[in-house]
């Protein structure tokens, strides 16, 4: 059975991140978080994560949210069933392995419902287009999650300028990103509208 698009376009696109030489993506890393700390934000709270392997930036970007006085959270998956994930405040040096083996906030967690308080959510992505479709790795957590999201809320991906793409397959439980995060561009806005954040482009 041949994979479906979005299938083969994540292994194609895992692959490529895979072949990026370290001192890229450090560089990457390094104007990501220079773009993050001068991005002006209408609120106290910021919804973000915690790069993993190949994903674009470090967990230094939290930091620099954190120096700006914002209050970060951080997604945590419960065990049982797919469900919306929960939030835990960021704080340096508490962080515990979760679930899946990423780094999380220690329980206990606020509800799915804490991303409503967010401002600015910082979401993980393979890919986004310019019509704000996001391609993730395929578990629905952020889809289930950011519903919870407030109405004016910048959801921004964040990812490789060459990972800006035209288009991408989409589903109807898919949830637009307003903008895009990326090491040469800084932030750019897509096609869906949002007033906690404003465009350096």
């Amino acid at each position: 059975m041949a994979d479906s698009p979005k299938v083969a376009l994540r292994r194609r696109l895992l692959a490529a991140r895979s072949a990026v030489p370290a001192d890229r993506r450090a560089a990457e890393a390094d104007a990501l978080q220079a773009h993050l700390a001068a991005l002006p934000i209408a609120g106290t709270t910021v919804c973000a994560y915690v790069p993993v392997g190949t994903e674009p930036g470090t967990p230094d970007m939290l930091t620099a949210l954190r120096r700006r006085g914002l209050r970060v959270l951080l997604p945590a998956v419960a065990d049982g069933p797919p469900a919306p994930l929960h939030w835990g405040e960021y704080h340096p040096d508490t962080l515990v392995t979760g679930r899946f083996g990423l780094a999380e906030p220690p329980p206990p967690w606020l509800a799915a419902e804490a991303v409503g308080d967010a401002a600015v959510v910082l979401v993980p992505a393979l890919a986004v287009a310019t019509t704000g479709a996001r391609l993730g790795r395929g578990g629905g957590f952020y889809d289930r999650s950011l519903p919870l999201a407030d109405a004016g809320a910048a959801l921004v991906a964040v990812v490789r300028d060459d990972e800006v793409l035209a288009a991408l397959p989409a589903d109807p439980h898919d949830v637009a990103m307003t903008h895009a995060l990326t090491p040469g561009r800084g932030l750019v806005r897509l096609t869906r509208e949002a007033s906690g954040i404003t465009p350096s482009d």
